[in-house]
């Protein structure tokens, strides 16, 4: 069992950055690739950004490659995104979630455990 707790959220301007954590308990945290998912109001959850449980693969959609970067540090239990020219697009709540592989959850596919969220909100 997997718990994934995210921190990092807020309101900032066009352009600015954040960076998110998520903090996971359990002793099996290393075996998972993790991932970040996000949904905006009226919309449904999208893929942001996954790492492999090494750390040496990472997997972003078009929308934020180059601005957006996934790690993991497996010694804390933790993994972050680094969110770099953020745009009011990138308005969501932002879901931590362990899985299998990296493919798999660039497909939103068997993903085993999934954060509360936090919110992200980019104002113009």
């Amino acid at each position: 069992q997997v718990q994934l707790v995210e921190s990092g959220g807020g309101l900032v301007q066009t352009g600015g950055s954040l960076r998110l954590s998520c903090a996971a308990s359990g002793r099996t945290f290393s075996r998972y690739a993790m991932g970040w998912f996000r949904q905006a109001p009226g919309k449904e959850r999208e893929f942001v950004a996954a790492v492999s449980w090494s750390g040496g693969d990472t997997v972003y959609p078009a929308s934020v490659k180059g601005r957006f970067t996934i790690s993991r540090d497996n010694a804390k239990n933790t993994v972050y995104l680094q969110m770099n020219g953020l745009k009011p697009e990138d308005t969501a709540v932002y879901y931590c979630a362990a899985g299998t592989t990296v493919q798999a959850m660039a497909i939103m596919a068997l993903v085993n455990y999934w954060g509360q969220g936090t919110q992200v909100t980019v104002s113009s």
